[in-house]
């Protein structure tokens, strides 16, 4: 008689820095506490968890009982619990220190909160680049959660996956489990049974163990699961199929720590830089993306699914940073700022603060809003002007020329101790930022609108979801991305926005053409490279940008407390009669 599968089932908790009290609410509600009461009810146990540092800090500051409940399942040995960055950070776009101190940050809370010294990982939106293992394995990790495709696009063979493996990097060890695509689509949104019929077929197979650990919100938490997973009965039938396997001797649930004693060694491992396979397609340009659309319907989805599948590929997490010039300023901002803060020693509210700055959903933007959300965005910058306030309390007017984005061009950056403005002499002479650290507000935190690659495929998708129905389960993660409506495209910009970025507008532009961007320009300075000259004064500091034909000169005087002063100058008898020009900002 084969032996059990074993089954290393867990959800990962999360909710972002600056989310509003009601989302958490919500979630805990519809989704977290019934989710939990469900599996210890079926004693479908020991549970894997991950509770992410803000979401840990709000269920703290509730003490609504949630926490203790967890704590009990803690001490009876039926939960074991995963680290991650505190803050819920992109490890790989950290600097290297900033990892170790993230990782050992989340370790004191759950040793503080639950008593336990856990040694396994949660890997943020399961973000891989290989030096991850040194810093991890420095910061006392013994194991992290990857998916399945890290192997697959490093040539491994879906097979040989159901086992645990060892990776190295500098010398130092750490082992990798592979968490099932396969049945991270089956569950929740396929009726159980099929759950059930793939993990028998593992067995059968001579499989010694699975692997699902994914996203808790969606048991409840994402659009439409709440009905499908608790009214109508997703979840207790999927443990009810579950139980009865555990009592045919079919399966066996486990915690990555007895895996680890239990299941031989896969063998070595040296992965790739990966995500998940839709992270990689949300990170590509809307245009690339749609190629890759076409690419997969032409290889159709019976050799997606084959081995050849995971050599298809999208972009690494870090190209949001290209797509999205906005991420890639909080983000350069923060490495700054950290920086700045271990050259001061670490000041433990400084640190703090660009540790939650350091939070990675308004970064990125996928199915949710991420990067679209402005509240998320906010609590960045935020945090931002927190930790720079505290670092710069004092001083004067100071002004530098240096590539604070990484594009090697030089941006001007002034500050004192009230202010911080980021100054893009290649891009218009536009100010890209301008914190006013008491209030915490960056008043540049725009949003240029782009064209997202959903946005043309909306379009005909009601037609299509008329035309076939519906299915048997519920939406899943990419198919919610699917049920997006449009009519008409939305608007786009064509240019980069920004504080003061200075076009001249035609004359017969009406509101709806200007609204729209749908416009060409009669002349636009947005992308053009101005000349730069600081005059220090006795109460200010003053930019001076310059552009040749047709010329503008910007004046940009800044005061000690973040007080600004823009004036212009240019030729008007350069433009036709009647036209505009307008300064945005």
């Amino acid at each position: 008689m084969k032996p059990p599968v074993k089954l290393i089932f867990g959800v990962h908790l999360h909710q972002p820095v600056g989310n509003f009290d009601h989302v958490f609410e919500q979630h805990v509600r519809d989704a977290y506490l019934p989710f939990l009461r469900s599996v210890v009810e079926h004693a479908f146990l020991p549970l894997t968890l991950h509770i992410s540092g803000p979401l840990l800090e709000w269920l703290e500051a509730r003490g609504d009982g949630y926490l203790d409940f967890v704590g009990r399942l803690v001490a009876d040995r039926r939960i074991e619990l995963l680290l991650s960055g505190y803050d819920e950070p992109i490890l790989a776009a950290l600097p290297r220190a900033d990892r170790v101190e993230q990782v050992a940050r989340m370790r004191e809370a759950l040793h503080r909160r639950f008593g336990v010294d856990a040694s396994g990982l949660w890997l943020t939106e399961r973000v891989w680049e290989p030096d991850l293992a040194a810093d991890l394995s420095q910061a006392g990790v013994r194991y992290a959660l990857v998916d399945d495709r890290h192997f697959l696009v490093s040539g491994f063979t879906r097979e040989r996956l159901h086992a645990p493996f060892w990776t190295e990097a500098d010398h130092r060890q750490l082992a990798l489990f592979a968490i099932d695509e396969r049945l991270r689509y089956l569950v929740p949104f396929q009726p159980p049974a099929d759950s059930a019929t793939y993990l028998r077929g593992l067995r059968q197979a001579g499989h010694q163990l699975a692997v699902l650990v994914d996203d808790g919100e969606k048991f409840g938490g994402w659009p439409g699961t709440l009905g499908w997973v608790f009214e109508r009965g997703w979840l207790k039938q999927f443990l009810d199929a579950m139980a009865a396997m555990v009592s045919d001797g079919e399966l066996r649930l486990v915690t990555p720590s007895q895996a680890l004693m239990e299941v031989p060694s896969g063998g070595l491992a040296y992965l790739s830089t990966a995500s998940y396979r839709e992270m990689e397609g949300w990170a590509l340009p809307a245009e690339a993306a749609a190629r890759l659309g076409r690419l997969e319907k032409e290889l159709g989805a019976e050799r997606l699914v084959g081995p050849d599948g995971a050599l298809v590929r999208g972009a690494h997490w870090r190209n949001f940073l290209v797509k999205y010039p906005e991420a890639n300023r909080m983000h350069k901002k923060m490495l700054a700022l950290s920086g700045l803060c271990r050259g001061r020693g670490d000041p433990p509210g400084a640190r703090r603060a660009v540790g939650r700055a350091q939070c990675n959903d308004a970064y990125w933007h996928g199915v949710f809003g991420g990067l679209y959300l402005p509240h998320l965005r906010a609590a960045v910058w935020r945090n931002l002007a927190q930790a720079e306030g505290e670092l710069r309390r004092g001083e004067g007017l100071t002004v530098e020329e240096l590539d604070l984005d990484g594009d090697g061009r030089p941006e001007v950056w002034v500050h004192s101790g009230a202010f911080s403005a980021w100054l893009n002499p290649s891009r218009g002479a536009a100010l890209e930022e301008l914190t006013l650290f008491e209030r915490g507000v960056n008043l540049a935190d725009t949003l240029t609108r782009q064209r997202e690659a959903y946005h043309e495929e909306a379009l005909v998708k009601q037609a299509e979801r008329e035309r076939d129905g519906q299915g048997s389960g519920t939406p899943s993660i990419h198919e919610i991305e699917k049920t997006v409506r449009l009519t008409q495209l939305p608007p786009f910009d064509r240019e980069p926005r920004a504080l003061f970025v200075d076009r001249v507008l035609p004359a017969s532009l009406t509101l709806q053409g200007y609204v729209s961007g749908d416009y060409p320009p009669v002349c636009s300075w947005a992308g053009r490279l101005f000349s730069v000259r600081a005059v220090p004064e006795s109460q200010s500091l003053t930019v001076e940008l310059a552009a040749a034909e047709p010329r503008l000169e910007k004046r940009y005087q800044f005061g000690a407390k973040g007080d600004l002063v823009a004036s212009f100058s240019w030729d008007p008898d350069a433009f036709p009669p009647g036209a505009v020009h307008l300064v945005v900002g």
